[in-house]
């Protein structure tokens, strides 16, 4: 390891950030470096420039990919190396934030009646049930299911914080049935080391493809990932009258902000008040004159 890699690495761990997060700022110091075959520590404004520029370009990221690698370069100019007057030469980049696609209760039952086996089909049940995140569903152990309590612990979620989750009678069936058939050990999910079934996390890929191919054999044409569950779930909650702070704690949202978007998505919130032009007089259209018609050639 590099002295500047320790010097980084020590940085991260000082502020206990999460292990995803210090391989993925370690990883992307690593690629700027070698971008422009030098240390980093060797490289100046001009370099950063050109390289969100090369990131938006050349790479095609999208705005938050990008936003990550700013956060990463920032940390290590500023809070690794000291060097605060680079601050305005590592811009955030603005990002244009789109409603997230949800799934009608008709819709969710269609894809988790298309789940291509027993593994696949309780995953999407665990993840819409529960509105877990992927890498949480993947994290899953059998002792997090607490059937006396009918919860569901989730460990160091987002933020490094844990919480519970009201588990489902309906998951726990199926749960119950996929134990007996998996006989999971640790990991509730478990992944596989040389194409053989073995007790370690199983991958964030194999819930993706689980929505994927379920979504392709129900016909569903939206954008199906693991979050669309999770989206599905807050949104269903807030239209069977739960409240924004409810949401906010099973989620595990750090700010009510992030929850308000779900009011956006409600079809029963956005209907619930009558549309101001609904509520004046305006004459009926079979008596308003046309305008005049193009005449043809």
């Amino acid at each position: 390891m590099t002295h500047l890699r320790r010097m980084m690495l020590e940085e991260l761990q000082r502020r206990n950030y999460a292990k995803s997060t210090v391989k993925a700022y370690l990883r992307i110091i690593q690629e700027f470096a070698s971008h422009f075959h030098e240390r980093p520590d060797k490289l100046g404004p001009q370099h950063l420039r050109q390289y969100q520029a090369y990131l938006f370009q050349e790479k095609k990221l999208g705005a938050g990919t990008v936003q990550q690698h700013v956060a990463a370069l920032r940390f290590f100019y500023i809070k690794t190396l000291k060097r605060r007057y680079l601050l305005e030469d590592i811009p955030r980049p603005k990002r244009y934030r789109k409603l997230p696609e949800v799934l009608s209760s008709e819709e969710v039952a269609q894809l988790i009646d298309s789940a291509s086996n027993l593994f696949h089909r309780t995953m999407l049940m665990t993840l819409y049930s529960a509105g877990i995140r992927r890498a949480e569903l993947c994290r899953l152990q059998v002792a997090d299911i607490d059937s006396q309590r009918m919860m569901v612990h989730i460990r160091q979620g987002k933020g490094g914080h844990d919480r519970d989750i009201p588990l489902s009678e309906k998951l726990l069936e199926t749960l119950r049935v996929y134990w007996r058939w998996m006989k999971p050990k640790n990991y509730l999910f478990p992944g596989t080391l040389k194409n053989w079934r073995a007790d370690v996390p199983v991958t964030t890929k194999v819930p993706w493809e689980a929505c994927q191919q379920a979504a392709k054999r129900a016909g569903i044409t939206k954008h199906i990932s693991p979050h669309t569950l999770r989206h599905s779930y807050a949104t269903h909650l807030l239209e069977a009258g739960a409240d924004l702070r409810t949401i906010q704690v099973l989620l595990g949202h750090r700010k009510i902000e992030h929850t308000i978007i779900y009011l956006h998505l409600s079809r029963k919130h956005l209907t619930a008040v009558a549309n101001p032009l609904d509520t004046i007089d305006v004459s009926r259209p079979e008596g308003i004159k046309l305008s005049r018609k193009l005449q043809k050639r």
